[in-house]
């Protein structure tokens, strides 16, 4: 009989980004129904819906969305976006040095 494992260990950091990175890939999706929800609703009666109303609700969604995309990018800029090392590591790495020198 194989022991219970334990819990498995993620951290916090990366699971929130990998969460956020997820909900900005849906975003679209989830913005496609919402805008899509208007055509899906049945009309029961003879009259027509409300121009101005499904315009009005159209521009909310649209203004939602722009801002729901833009505070994720915010949030995904500042965890991705870290400063780096100061040390430059890879190819131009070996060739700094020879630049600096040569300005000098």
């Amino acid at each position: 009989m194989k022991p219970p494992r334990g819990p498995q260990f993620l951290a916090r950091e990366s699971y929130r980004i990998r969460r956020l990175m997820d909900a900005a890939r849906f975003l679209p999706v989830f913005g496609l129904i919402l805008l899509l929800l208007p055509l899906m609703r049945g009309t029961s009666g003879a009259e027509a819906p409300p121009t101005a109303t499904e315009t009005v609700y159209l521009f909310a969604v649209w203004i939602a969305l722009i801002l729901a995309a833009f505070l994720m990018s915010l949030g995904l800029r500042r965890t991705l976006d870290r400063p780096k090392s100061a040390t430059p590591s890879g190819p131009r790495a070996s060739t700094l040095p020879q630049a600096q020198a040569e300005e000098e």
